[in-house]
């Protein structure tokens, strides 16, 4: 569970890590869609904790909406709430803030947004971050256009306001045209459920059948919260369109190779999800194993840091015949209400959010699996705890190559000399944190774990990796002018 930027966790245990900035879910030909929306973005709580929101619109009630903050639990489980959000069809969207505000967000950044046109309305709830959206809002705002919000993907809607097509999906297919970056969208008209992934598949969509209606969902774990059936995944570059019960697909963009964000599988996705094909969770647990071989060490026990690092920790205790422990436990109930920001607590930071088994760490040498190092400052505490607890050493294998560059994609990651691996090496890293020993995956066994043999093709890359080889397969334009120096090309 993430903990809201600016809450006396950040940076402490969940602020650490790399966030997933959206989910979005969307059904169509049921009776009460809303309900079957907020249970699916209840399923896609963990892409996005600080707000949600659901549009519908009924035949007779028009289109209808609810924007809160916090958890979709606390929210769109009122019968007040969903009394309001009747109606057939319907969408919703989960997030952290990327190109909007931080921390301190606004309730008209909450999406889905919304747009009266001369056809109708039409919602659009978006999965991912736009590169070149400033350039893009500056030439809107010039042509006239007056943004509600401070989000990327209000961009999309202004967009449509200005293309000359005659139907909402034509206009929507003429907005995505114009936009850069990595996103999967959902869309609603009175009567159409709309999906599009970019051409080249950054971000995940998957299409799915309950009854005679169809669900569209970030992930598969969001379809089977609602019963529905995975049908496939929404392939790169493909817009579906759902209307009456039947789907056509579309291809408004010219073909790019696919570049599937491969940290879906390393950490944001749920482990029960899957994607091509390949569980979350064994694909988790194959880069344990994958980091065993490449990384092998004598210890007494592999511990997870819960608890993104455990199917990775039972691959490793797997294929090192180490045992596995679960040394250390995950308090599961500490609310963002809950803690007092004084400076007492902030400083028992981690502590709050973890306790170390004592009487089973006493003595031990200790492999902690993690899944990630970012800033590095979660990594010295923990560590810090074990060693309390009277372990004798203490080694960290991390479940992903180093992240050395920043994701302009739709992850919030810190600028590029805030990470921990775009400044030290890993020998380096090792002191700093203080540990006996500090390794990560390959490059090449992460691709070996989610299934290339062969490893990395340098040449032709199936996935986007560009947070650890600095490889952006997107130009991130925005980012360029305001002087960000992208990896220079190897000769």
């Amino acid at each position: 569970m993430n903990i809201l930027p600016g809450t006396p966790f950040d940076c402490a245990v969940d602020g650490d890590k790399l966030k997933e900035e959206c989910g979005i879910f969307g059904v169509t030909g049921v009776h009460d869609a809303s309900n079957f929306v907020a249970l699916g973005l209840h399923a896609l709580q963990h892409r996005g904790q600080e707000a949600g929101g659901i549009v519908c619109h009924d035949p007779i009630q028009g289109f209808n909406s609810a924007r809160r903050f916090g958890y979709v639990r606390d929210n769109f489980t009122r019968a007040d709430v969903m009394k309001g959000l009747p109606g057939p069809i319907a969408i919703g969207h989960v997030r952290y803030s990327t190109a909007g505000s931080k921390g301190a967000t606004a309730i008209r950044d909450v999406q889905p947004f919304f747009g009266e046109f001369s056809m109708g309305g039409c919602a659009v709830a978006h999965n991912g971050n736009l590169t070149n959206a400033a350039a893009l809002r500056r030439e809107l705002i010039e042509r006239g256009s007056i943004f509600q919000s401070s989000s990327d993907s209000e961009c999309i809607i202004h967009l449509m306001a200005r293309s000359i097509q005659t139907t909402l999906a034509e206009r929507l297919k003429d907005a995505l045209r114009r936009v850069e970056g990595a996103f999967s969208v959902i869309a609603m008209t009175r009567t159409k459920l709309i999906g599009v992934r970019d051409p080249m598949g950054v971000r995940p969509l998957v299409l799915g059948r309950i009854g005679e209606g169809w669900a569209l969902s970030s992930e598969t774990c969001g379809l089977d919260i609602i019963g529905a059936e995975f049908v496939r995944e929404i392939e790169p570059g493909e817009m579906v369109i759902i209307e009456n019960g039947h789907l056509k697909s579309h291809r408004p963009f010219a073909p790019a190779p696919s570049r599937f964000c491969i940290f879906e599988h390393v950490y944001f996705s749920r482990p029960d999800s899957s994607y091509g094909g390949r569980s979350v969770y064994e694909v988790r647990r194959n880069i344990g194993i994958e980091l065993a071989k490449e990384a092998p060490v004598e210890a007494d026990l592999v511990c997870p840091v819960p608890d993104s690092g455990t199917p990775a920790a039972i691959g490793f205790s797997q294929q090192s015949g180490i045992p596995f422990a679960l040394g250390i436990t995950r308090n599961q109930y500490v609310g963002r209400t809950f803690i007092e920001p004084t400076e007492q607590i902030r400083n028992m930071g981690v502590r709050l959010k973890l306790n170390v088994n004592r009487s089973l760490i006493k003595g031990k040498r200790v492999v902690l699996v993690d899944d990630s190092v970012v800033r590095g400052t979660t990594s010295r505490k923990i560590k810090d705890m074990i060693l309390d607890a009277g372990a004798a050493e203490v080694h960290f294998r991390i479940a992903s190559p180093p992240t050395a560059w920043p994701c302009f994609y739709g992850v919030d990651t810190p600028e590029r000399s805030k990470l921990l691996a775009a400044t030290m090496s890993e020998d380096e890293m090792r002191d700093w944190i203080g540990v006996d020993s500090l390794r990560f995956i390959s490059l090449d066994g992460l691709y070996r774990a989610a299934g290339e043999a062969d490893g990395r093709n340098p040449e032709a890359p199936r996935y986007c990796d560009a947070c650890f080889s600095g490889d952006y397969p997107i130009a991130p334009a925005d980012k360029l002018k305001e002087g960000f120096e992208m990896k220079e090309p190897a000769e």
